[in-house]
């Protein structure tokens, strides 16, 4: 019988998955843990096919993927440490993908719900629906999910200082808050930041729903002293990043 001698010691470990950071942010009295970078620059579907690959997180997590983020996550999100860490990293060159929206006749869906299929539902009767169903609060609608309804009256449109848009519908839809101003939105577009304030573009009435990625953005595509908010974009153009939930 022949003995075979076996080699004792060190046995390395090996990955094929790739390694994916995590950043933990406070998030409605509670924690959110978001990818770190935010995924991108790319069209928002691609960013979200990245989110759902299978990564590895040595310290916290051996395996990990992510989901698409609401608007109010992605606000947190983008709010955290934003001087450091969103702003130069992602709004002064690119545009942030918060979260999908529905433009109406009569105002702004957040985070519309999906389908079977997984689309979101474009059906206006089926959308004012599930509005009249949500918490009527401060001129605007909240629902479960992040889901919500703000009426073009709710908010005002075009360029305007920090405090018209974060006390604005717009913005507290996009952050799903009951409080009278939205305080993560108001940090980013904050004096400190963004000298002309604030430019909010591409919410105008649609006769029919219409899906559309809202985004934030600054730099180059809205010149260096103003962010600029656009409900008007496909998602399919290139160059967005989007934070993963994990």
């Amino acid at each position: 019988m022949v003995e075979t001698q076996t080699s004792y010691g060190i046995i390395k470990a090996t990955s094929v998955l790739p390694v994916r950071d995590l950043l933990l942010v406070p998030h409605k009295n509670r924690e959110l843990v978001v990818s770190h970078p935010a995924f991108g620059p790319d069209t928002y579907s691609n960013n979200l096919a990245e989110m759902q690959k299978t990564y590895i997180h040595l310290e916290e997590h051996p395996q990990i993927s992510f989901k698409e983020p609401t608007t109010s996550k992605s606000t947190s999100a983008c709010a955290y440490d934003f001087e450091k860490l969103a702003k130069p990293q992602i709004l002064d060159s690119r545009w942030l993908q918060l979260g999908r929206i529905i433009r109406t006749s009569e105002g702004v869906f957040t985070n519309p719900p999906r389908d079977a299929q997984g689309n979101s539902i474009l059906d206006e009767e089926t959308l004012m629906s599930l509005k009249d169903r949500a918490k009527k609060v401060n001129g605007i609608y909240l629902g479960e999910n992040d889901f919500g309804f703000a009426p073009y009256g709710s908010f005002t449109r075009g360029i305007q200082d920090c405090d018209t848009f974060a006390k604005g519908g717009l913005a507290r839809l996009l952050e799903h808050t009951e409080e009278e101003v939205a305080e993560n939105l108001r940090k980013i577009a904050s004096k400190k930041f963004y000298k002309r304030g604030v430019n909010v573009l591409g919410f105008d009435s649609v006769e029919k729903p219409l899906l559309r990625v809202v985004c934030l953005y600054s730099g180059r595509y809205f010149d260096d002293s103003g962010l600029g908010v656009g409900g008007d974009w496909f998602g399919y153009s290139y160059g967005g990043y989007a934070f993963g939930v994990l």
